[in-house]
């Protein structure tokens, strides 16, 4: 059996992550759509295993931003989830989220979903502790890891705010 070498450690790649769930009836509302919860549930899920790739360590939800649902994903379709470390910050990491809904019948797919998520790993202290850093090998990475950049800056300024109301 023949492929190709895994991802090296630290990179960008060595942390993508391919999750599918199909949508069964207890994941739908009235109208036979997925409830929006249910996919940031899976969403949250699918990062926090690119997290743990990267880090190596449990890791926590520090924050979902920047949801965006696209398109109505109905009961029977299947949703297809890819995450993947956008970019490594001193004890935190971004993680994007990119949601495919596919209609089984006929294969059409249609971006459903796209998110941002950051993680804090923790040490066995239950406490943060230092991300390694995260190998930049393209020049898609290195995007990624800019705008991840902006994004922090944009969420602690928000946050700052908020603490001083």
């Amino acid at each position: 059996m023949t492929g190709t070498a895994p991802p090296r450690p630290g990179t960008v790649r060595a942390t993508q992550v391919e999750m599918t769930q199909m949508v069964l009836p207890q994941f739908a509302n009235a109208l036979g759509n997925v409830f929006g919860g249910q996919i940031m549930a899976w969403v949250d899920i699918c990062a926090a295993v690119a997290a743990q790739r990267h880090c190596r360590s449990d890791v926590v939800t520090a924050s979902i931003d920047a949801v965006h649902f696209i398109a109505p994903v109905r009961q029977g379709h299947i949703v297809i989830l890819q995450s993947q470390v956008n970019a490594a910050f001193s004890t935190s990491v971004e993680c994007g989220v990119l949601v495919t809904m596919e209609d089984p019948l006929t294969g059409e797919q249609k971006r459903a979903a796209k998110a941002y998520a950051t993680f804090v790993p923790l040490d066995e202290h239950g406490r943060p502790k230092a991300v390694p850093p995260l190998d930049l090998e393209t020049d898609e990475d290195r995007r990624r890891a800019q705008a991840a950049g902006e994004r922090k800056t944009a969420r602690l300024a928000i946050r700052r705010a908020q603490e001083r109301r």
